[in-house]
């Protein structure tokens, strides 16, 4: 079952990168390096943010424990859902109507001009933050019925109505290109819902949710419930109860580098004009073989491990934990060698087009290059993670997440302004190594020596890597020169 669910998951965030690159290359094209990519990427930092802490992070991670545990799913669910609802769109109205201190706060080294600019783009892309939360809401309902592929697959239809936002700008000014993209964001989120409908109807969650509205309903307009009634209200009270009580660790405790990238676009706004940028098409990049490969197992382990402590099954529980590990940790250095030693020609080949220049491809090539070295923490960190959420450990988890974030802003402090924005992206991988360390520390150094006690993995990890980095070395000039006759041959068509 994981490895299928691996395969959907992977799959489907494989053809939402490739779409999400997409994008990225037609805004590269179009906007560049500078302020106006600033604005813009600054402005979908914030929701994307919140997506990340609120929605696919602290709230899955909480959500599908509790909800596997539930007697009453449905009522537990419906108002889960409420109540989330609700406050993101207060948070939504207080973002409208204060828009210039949210905007300030979000890009401090912005100008008052700038800023001027930025603060409706902010509004609009906020709007997503609601949208998005209700993707986050009914893809966990469907992920305990083992249905991965409408979450691995609805990321796309966002990056898809972006770049036809994109397509229909271009010949645009640059800030009504930015409007534009924006309004993108909003369609793709009202897409992404609507992706949802039919395997919610299929696998009968609307008639679960139904259930819920009725006992809701029930326990609004009865003024003294019976027994039965009570004893149900008692229990959602002590359901909701204990699954608040780990959202809010966990709000923390999985958002360490989504706060990471927030305070880095914070800091570069104090940088060089382009600095906002070259961190977010780095880390773009850098997002792709993590989300591919890393989220992806890490989505289809977690109901597989949190069923697996509930029922008592520790050991079926670690020995999926070491498969995981073993395939993660071959596949994400493979990718680390690869990334930092092509890192030029990656970038040049995707985004050197249009107003994106030679200078920019430097740049970003060294910010790319920083990102690598923390990917494999990063990505092993998240299946580790998933045991201390199943176990109910979330503020042990916010604790860890605690510390690394600090050090992270701590690194980044020092070394932002003697290495720019590659000192930022190197300071967010140096936390990396921090959170891994201390997830490890939770979960047990005697069970993880377990796992990496694997002789014959260790000797295979070592030939591939070794023989990665000859292949590498030597093809090296020849992917350089491929490289530069695609940008001729380009050039000259055009």
């Amino acid at each position: 079952m994981i490895k299928k669910a691996f395969l959907t998951n992977s799959s489907g965030i494989l053809l939402s990168r490739v779409a999400g690159l997409v994008r990225d290359l037609c805004t590269a094209k179009i906007l560049g390096a500078g302020v106006y990519s600033d604005i813009f990427f600054a402005a979908f930092k914030l929701p994307n943010l919140f997506r990340r802490v609120f929605g696919e992070g602290a709230f899955t991670q909480s959500f599908l424990p509790n909800f596997i545990r539930s007697r009453k799913k449905g009522m537990f669910a419906l108002i889960t859902f409420l109540i989330f609802a609700f406050v993101i769109l207060l948070l939504s109205l207080f973002v409208v109507f204060c828009s210039g201190l949210v905007t300030k706060l979000l890009a401090w080294g912005f100008d008052e001009e700038t800023i001027e600019l930025a603060k409706p783009i902010v509004v609009i892309n906020f709007w997503y933050l609601e949208l998005v939360f209700i993707v986050t809401f009914l893809s966990s309902l469907l992920q305990y019925k083992n249905c991965f592929w409408v979450n691995a697959y609805n990321t796309a239809l966002l990056n898809i109505a972006m770049i036809a936002a994109l397509l229909l700008a271009h010949d645009k000014q640059s800030m009504q290109v930015v409007y534009m993209l924006s309004y993108g964001v909003v369609c793709g989120g009202i897409l992404q819902i609507l992706l949802h409908f039919y395997p919610l109807y299929r696998l009968r969650f609307f008639k679960l949710l139904w259930v819920g509205v009725i006992e809701l309903w029930q326990w609004c307009k009865t003024k003294d419930p019976d027994s039965k009634l009570k004893a149900k209200i008692t229990q959602i009270k002590s359901e909701l109860k204990t699954f608040f009580k780990q959202f809010f660790p966990a709000m923390l405790g999985s958002s360490t580098a989504q706060l990471a990238t927030f305070t880095d676009t914070l800091l570069a706004s104090f940088l060089a004009a382009g600095s906002i940028s070259s961190l977010y098409y780095a880390n773009r990049i850098f997002q792709f073989p993590l989300a591919i490969f890393a989220i992806a197992i890490s989505t289809a382990l977690f109901p597989l491990v949190a069923k697996a402590i509930k029922n008592n099954e520790q050991t079926k529980a670690l020995q999926a934990l070491k498969k995981s590990f073993w395939f993660l940790c071959i596949i994400l250095c493979v990718c680390v060698v690869g990334g930092v030693m092509l890192s030029e020609e990656i970038i040049s080949l995707l985004y050197e087009w249009g107003n994106f220049t030679r200078e920019n491809t430097i740049i970003v090539a060294g910010v790319f290059s920083a990102y690598m070295i923390g990917l494999v923490p990063f990505g092993l960190s998240r299946i580790f993670s998933l045991w201390l959420y199943s176990h109910q450990m979330q503020g042990k988890a916010a604790k860890i997440s605690a510390i690394s974030l600090l050090c992270g802003i701590g690194f980044s402090l020092v070394l932002m302004h003697p290495f720019g924005a590659m000192g930022l992206a190197f300071s967010g991988s140096l936390s990396g190594f921090v959170l891994f360390v201390l997830t490890i520390r939770i979960f047990g150094f005697k069970q993880f020596l377990a796992i990496i006690a694997h002789t014959k993995a260790w000797l295979l990890l070592v030939i591939i890597l070794s023989v990665e980095v000859l292949i590498l070395w030597f093809l090296k000039p020849y992917i350089s020169d491929l490289v530069n006759a695609i940008h001729l041959f380009v050039r000259n068509s055009v």
